[in-house]
């Protein structure tokens, strides 16, 4: 019976307040689906961090006739004796534990597979020994491409050491700074609906003033009187954090598998349901958990005043 009561008091402040209750369900809407995208940007970042760190190759380009880099000699291909050093380097015991597997392209055949991109014209004007015979490497730990790099840079016959992550580095850090922005716009939204919910319960309360007069007079106790107000909170920051969820669902349902996947076939990982479901429980926590404190501390507060 006295639940009954609490939540009939409960529902009676959300009445009273309906516009401010409106705002504090969008504010939390709002500030939450900002979150749970700030989380699922974050996760698209390792998915494809690890996805990439995988398969992105070391390059190493041996010098062709038209290099024109130290140590390369101009007009002079890398000699066999170069390219066998070279070989004899990532076979030996300092580097062969960081690499998982080599291959190794000569000129004629990095021409051969550039016959299908290049346009008749440029293909009719160059030959084999203009390109660069190649060793692409594939490492254990991605983060050891730097011991590569140093193994073979300045070493006759080698033009340069290219490691394929440093190309996807600034689509990282494009997405890590659009998760901070989000993160930060986030965070102004979530103290916007805290606010809101301490001034819709003050209100609440300021309304219903002569009840609780009335309530302390026959001994009804501290926690009776303050959970009707914090339930209003919490059910206000709910409805915010469900609709939240929705919005996190449709930006994972609509917005990657329908649209995004089709148009972006460089990434083969994507955000799915699996992490929305480990989203969703996360931004409603953080809703509720929200709600509950800031109401608790008004109601507080005004019941002190």
């Amino acid at each position: 019976m006295r639940f009954g009561l609490i939540l009939s008091e409960a529902f009676t402040g959300l009445r009273r307040n309906a516009s401010m209750v409106i705002s504090v369900i969008l504010v939390t809407f709002v500030s939450l689906t900002f979150v749970g995208a700030a989380m699922l940007m974050q996760m698209q970042i390792g998915k494809m961090q690890s996805y990439w760190a995988d398969r992105a190759q070391v390059a190493v380009f041996m010098c062709s006739t038209v290099s024109d880099k130290d140590p390369c000699v101009a007009g002079q291909a890398a000699s066999q004796d170069e390219i066998d050093k070279v070989t004899a380097t990532l076979d030996g015991p300092a580097l062969a534990p960081l690499i998982r597997n080599y291959t190794y392209s000569t000129s004629e055949q990095v021409f051969e597979d550039a016959k299908s991109q290049l346009p008749e014209d440029i293909i009719g004007v160059v030959s084999a020994d203009q390109f660069n015979a190649t060793f692409n490497i594939n490492l254990v730990d991605q983060s050891q491409s730097d011991v590569i790099a140093e193994a073979f840079t300045g070493q006759a016959g080698v033009e340069s050491v290219t490691d394929q992550m440093q190309y996807l580095e600034p689509l990282f850090q494009t997405l890590t700074v659009a998760t901070y922005v989000a993160v930060g716009i986030a965070a102004l939204m979530l103290i916007a609906a805290v606010l809101l919910i301490a001034t819709t319960i003050r209100l609440s309360a300021f309304a219903r003033r002569r009840e609780l007069g009335i309530m302390r007079l026959v001994g009804a106790s501290n926690r009776f009187i303050q959970t009707p107000f914090v339930l209003e909170g919490v059910l206000a920051a709910l409805i915010g954090s469900a609709l939240a969820s929705v919005a996190v669902w449709a930006i994972v349902g609509v917005g990657v598998n329908q649209y995004l996947r089709d148009r972006i076939s460089f990434i083969t990982s994507w955000v799915g349901f699996g992490d929305v479901a480990i989203v969703v429980p996360v931004i409603i926590v953080i809703g509720v958990l929200l709600a509950a404190l800031s109401a608790s501390f008004a109601i507080r507060r005004w019941l002190r005043a």
